[in-house]
Formats: C-alpha cells, sequence, structure tokens
C-alpha cells in the first residue's frame, strides 16, 4: 500500500479543486489524486492541469456529463489498469469528506478490504444539511439495509477507502446505478464477493461551494435499484 489514489469525480467544482487538491497532497499517506471530470464548462479541468508539475495529480476528462456512477467506474478503471496504485480512496470535491479523515480510512485497510467513511455509525454526524435532505438519507440507508442485508450503517455514503485486490473483485462493467445507488451497489457486490467491511465515523459537511447534484431521478433510482441489486433474476 505504498502509492495511494484519491478518486475525485467532479462537474463544475473549479472553487472547491482548487482549495481541497493542495490539501489532499499535504496528507502524510503522500496520495496521488485522480480528478474525472465531465468536461465541465467552469474550467474545472484547467484548475486540476495546474497541479500537474507536482507529477501526482492527474486528469481523466470525459467529453460530456455521464453522472456519478460512471465517473467513478472510469476512475477505478484507470486505476486497476496501472499497478502501483493501492490502495484506491474515493470522495467529494466539496469538502463534505474531510481531507483529514482521509488517513484514518486507509489505515483501517490494516484489517479490512474496505472501508466507509460512515455519517450514521455513532448516531447523525451531518452538519448543515435541510431535515428534509438528512432525513432522506437516513430512511434511504434503513431501507436499503433492510432490503440487502448488508451489515453497515451508511451504505449510500461516498467516502470509501478500498485495498486494490477487493476492488479488483468488481465487474465494473456490469454496473448499473448512479447516485446514492451506485454507492450501495458496490458495498453490497463487495460484500458478497467476501470482502470484510468497517465503517469509520465521520463528519459531513454540507458542500463549501458549488451546486449540489442530487435530484428527484437519483432518489427514485435508489428506491427501486436496491431490489435489481438484491433480486437481479427478477429483472
Amino acid at each position: 500500500m505504498s502509492k495511494p489514489l484519491i478518486i475525485i469525480p467532479t462537474y463544475n467544482e473549479f472553487e472547491n479543486i482548487k482549495s481541497i487538491t493542495p490539501k489532499l497532497l499535504d496528507l502524510p499517506i503522500e496520495a496521488s489524486i485522480l480528478v474525472v471530470d465531465d468536461s465541465s464548462p467552469d474550467g474545472t479541468g484547467d484548475a486540476v492541469l495546474s497541479f500537474k508539475d507536482t507529477g501526482r495529480v492527474h486528469l481523466l476528462s470525459r467529453p460530456e456529463k455521464k453522472g456519478l456512477g460512471q465517473a467513478y467506474v472510469a476512475g477505478f478503471s484507470w486505476a486497476l489498469e496501472r499497478a502501483d496504485f493501492d490502495p484506491i480512496i474515493q470522495m467529494d470535491a466539496d469538502f463534505s469528506h474531510s481531507p483529514d479523515s482521509v488517513p484514518a480510512l486507509v489505515k483501517e485497510l490494516d484489517t479490512h478490504d474496505f472501508v466507509i467513511g460512515s455519517r450514521y455509525i455513532t448516531g447523525v454526524n451531518v452538519v448543515n444539511w435541510p431535515l428534509h435532505r438528512l432525513m432522506l438519507s437516513w430512511f434511504a440507508n434503513k431501507y436499503s439495509k433492510i432490503i440487502t442485508g448488508l451489515p453497515v450503517e451508511d451504505a449510500t455514503g461516498g467516502f470509501k477507502a478500498f485495498r486494490r485486490s477487493a476492488l479488483a473483485k468488481l465487474d465494473l462493467s456490469s454496473i448499473r446505478s448512479d447516485g446514492y445507488s451506485f454507492q450501495i451497489e458496490v458495498t453490497y457486490k463487495l460484500y458478497k464477493a467476501g470482502c470484510s467491511v468497517t465503517e469509520v465515523p465521520i463528519v459531513f459537511i454540507d458542500r463549501h461551494s458549488g451546486t449540489s447534484k442530487m435530484s428527484r431521478s437519483i432518489v427514485w433510482e435508489a428506491a427501486w435499484m436496491v431490489w435489481h441489486i438484491r433480486f437481479p433474476w427478477l429483472f
């Protein structure tokens, strides 16, 4: 685990990526960063390229906006094609996932195959969300846990760390979902593949700047996709 890689999907995150990249580069784990950008019109890709001279920041630019799940699939594929990256971490660009929490997730990989930065393992650790958004997230996790049987409290969380060997067990071409359901699908498939999972408590703070990508379609996708994840033979 000598060369960690942090994957960050972006769309119109110019200010956030300029701010979070130096903080991630300063972490003691000396991670590299891969930004998967969907050709953001605000110049996010150019902001990433401004760190190119560090030798540790990479840009994977996609021609159009295709969604969070496929951005991570592209990032995971990029990482697995390069044998020197291990472990692999996923997180958001908007500071809702604190850079300071990354080493704690990586540390747990000493004894587990993948780790979730959990908002709900020690109660409710969410700051600055409106009540309706918080309740939606909390109930989505309870709902998905009942249907899938996953032994975690935050299956929809997007702050994760993986051993390379665990991530390699995923059939990335079979992943269909996006948003909340993408996080559930990855967690479920790794768990069913025999990978051990644990949760590390984090404090989730609503984004510093930019606009949330949450939409009604993402919520509905999660509501029905968990049934497909758990009972694929019915669909």
